[in-house]
């Protein structure tokens, strides 16, 4: 079954909004400055801050970035609407250094009374990283599928600007420094979708045909060659989730936030399955504006998808997106955006 983004939120480090994120994406806009943060050889750390209008930090920055994300998606709505909807909370892995949720549950609590609203019973957190997402969607699908709701939120907020996490990402070299080049640059943001089924509303729309996940035993942590196996398999099961082939994908947008592993893998993986002859083949990657902001890529991707058939400056109608995470978990989903409302 598939399903439609009826809206989309963003708050991120080169815009508070949907419209200006995606602009400043779009023109390939950062707004990457020295950080608090010093790396091991004690020179400043780059990274992409979200320039909210009070200085908040930690928890209760991440709960302002998420709230105003998920207002961008609630216009029309009251009170009794948001009981009916169930908000499904996109969160870091738990157990990451310098996680600056300690408590789900609380932290949802707090983003209701944030927000002044009460969300549906089925509501949940999703911890799952950059997969959390895709994650999320299948378990929307299968609610508005079983009837359980009309629509659903999907929302994420995170931030790598944790001194924690920082530490851990320097360690496993994963981070960009004056001694890494082959590193990303840590980034924080939160991201809000609303999903629904295709004939919600009329007019052009942006579809999600098929979803697929798979495990990568040889991820960037292992010591195994890179054979991107894990992605290729989840690339193939979003394909036949969507009952298509990989001839109809026009270009793709992946997750990759730096360092030679994630394109490495994305070539590969791709190489794979693709069968076609192509003239060219567009990627694209929405971390090199906004840096690694963790738990919300894959809404931002999908965001900037969607503004991207909206005004007409997609490379396509079918396209591509995969998410990984350091664990080796892998999704991939196929979007097709269809003029018609069915």
């Amino acid at each position: 079954m598939p399903i439609a983004i009826g809206r989309a939120g963003l708050v991120t480090g080169v815009g508070l909004d949907t419209a200006a994120s995606c602009a400043a994406i779009r023109g390939a806009i950062d707004n990457f400055q020295q950080t608090g943060f010093r790396d091991s050889s004690g020179e400043w750390i780059m990274g992409c801050e979200v320039p909210l209008p009070q200085p908040w930090r930690g928890e209760k920055k991440l709960l302002k970035m998420a709230a105003r994300a998920i207002g961008q998606c609630l216009g029309g709505f009251d009170r009794e609407d948001c009981e009916a909807l169930p908000l499904l909370l996109c969160l870091p892995e738990l157990g990451r250094p310098g996680r600056l949720v300690p408590d789900d549950v609380r932290f949802f609590g707090l983003l209701e009374e944030e927000l002044g609203v009460r969300f549906h019973a089925r509501s949940s957190a999703v911890a799952q990283g950059h997969v959390s997402v895709a994650v999320a969607l299948l378990q929307a699908r299968q609610m508005i599928a079983e009837g359980h709701a009309r629509q659903v939120l999907i929302a994420a907020a995170d931030s790598m600007l944790s001194g924690a996490t920082l530490a851990d990402c320097e360690a496993r070299e994963r981070l960009l420094t004056s001694e890494n080049s082959d590193g990303f640059i840590p980034g924080e943001g939160a991201a809000a979708l609303l999903v629904q089924p295709p004939g919600a509303q009329a007019g052009p729309q942006l579809v999600c045909r098929g979803l697929g996940f798979a495990l990568e035993h040889a991820h960037i942590d292992s010591e195994e060659p890179l054979r991107a196996e894990g992605l290729a398999e989840a690339i193939r099961q979003s394909l036949r989730d969507a009952a298509c082939g990989e001839s109809i994908l026009e270009f793709k947008i992946i997750d990759a936030s730096g360092g030679q592993y994630a394109f490495k893998e994305a070539t590969l993986a791709f190489g794979r399955i693709d069968r076609t002859k192509r003239s060219e083949f567009d990627v694209w990657h929405p971390a090199d504006c906004i840096g690694e902001v963790g738990a919300p890529i894959g809404a931002v991707m999908i965001a900037v998808l969607k503004a991207a058939c909206e005004k007409a400056y997609a490379r396509g109608n079918n396209v591509l997106l995969h998410l990984g995470n350091d664990d080796g978990r892998r999704a991939a989903m196929v979007f097709s955006w269809h003029a018609g409302g069915s």
